[in-house]
């Protein structure tokens, strides 16, 4: 039988648009691996990031509003998977690199803290070297999966994953494309979260927002899409202006009115005391580390390793952990 892999990479070859980053044309992993027979190595780093333990523990990790009753509200994992989604539709009109283009997707949030963005800022203010999820997503992939082999990614994976926030942007248009899909995903998954919470409503968006992008989420995800496709060129990945200006307007209205809502803040006022006490409990008692953040505590520090273990939980985890050193038990005499 033909060599599967080299058959792939070859109709990648025929196919894609000659700005789309070619597996074969990878920059490799860390460390040299022999090739697998029917995956190329973006499809292979794809099926490494959803077999991990960091991405199965994404159900549990709050996206915006924390600990919410219903079953509704969106989570870091379902965030992820309308991240991957509209980063695979961009990427296939375009005929870019889809493989990449899901495996940055779907790796690009394994860093993330418990509580969310409050949970990212309470260990930035602990750390001493300052702490950002998506740094934390790298050494996630590079140092911390597979007790601390990583899972030896490309680095175009790597590359997208650290680039897909803020800063300077993804060296491949696959990794930029998944910086504005994250953008288009949240930005309409909080509102259609809040809205169901009951904090806003859809007419509180402002009409002339509406007008743009559209007055639907399903709307404004259409138009959003349609503008990266239809303006981007070569390897430049764009929206046209009237459409980027509309989003930061949505964007500033979301902040005043969700994201800085009494409502939503009302809870997160909870978790720099949840945090904070952990770190600090760990920073006493190294002991109470898990086994697989020992090595890492001898290589790098205390203080990495908490950071390292914290980030990794999910909300009830890092509850329960905080119960368990804080809060007295029932006992019997």
């Amino acid at each position: 039988m033909d060599n599967v892999r080299i058959i792939t990479e070859n109709l990648e070859k025929e196919t894609l648009s000659p700005y789309a980053t070619l597996s074969v044309n990878s920059l490799g992993r860390e460390n040299d691996e022999e090739k697998c027979e029917l995956r190329t190595d973006f499809q292979r780093d794809r099926d490494r990031i959803i077999h991990c333990k960091a991405f199965r523990r994404l159900k549990h990790k709050t996206q915006v509003f924390l600990s919410p009753e219903s079953d509704h509200f969106r989570t870091r994992l379902t965030h992820t998977l309308e991240v991957s989604q509209i980063a695979r539709t961009i990427a296939r009109a375009l005929r870019f690199n889809e493989d990449l283009t899901e495996a940055i997707a779907l790796a690009h949030d394994l860093g993330h803290t418990p509580f969310g963005h409050a949970g990212e800022r309470a260990l930035d203010s602990l750390y001493p070297d300052g702490f950002t999820h998506f740094e934390q997503s790298v050494r996630v992939c590079r140092v911390i999966e597979r007790a601390g082999k990583g899972l030896n990614l490309t680095q175009e994976v790597i590359d997208g994953i650290l680039h897909h926030t803020r800063g300077d942007w993804a060296s491949t248009p696959e990794g930029k494309i998944v910086r504005f899909s994250d953008r288009i995903a949240y930005i309409n998954h909080d509102i259609d979260d809040a809205v169901s919470a009951g904090v806003i409503s859809e007419d509180d968006i402002p009409l002339e927002i509406r007008q743009v992008l559209g007055f639907s989420k399903s709307q404004r995800i259409d138009t959003l899409v349609k503008s990266v496709v239809n303006n981007t060129q070569m390897q430049d990945v764009k929206m046209d202006e009237q459409t980027a200006v509309a989003y930061e307007s949505l964007h500033k209205f979301l902040f005043d009115t969700v994201y800085r809502n009494p409502i939503v803040k009302a809870e997160e006022t909870k978790v720099d005391g949840i945090v904070s006490g952990i770190y600090e409990y760990l920073i006493k008692n190294p002991d109470k580390l898990d086994n697989e953040y020992n090595v890492i505590r001898e290589r790098e520090g205390i203080e990495r390793a908490a950071a390292d273990y914290i980030a990794g939980m999910t909300d009830h985890f890092a509850v329960m952990t905080y119960s368990n050193i804080y809060i007295p038990k029932e006992w019997k005499v």
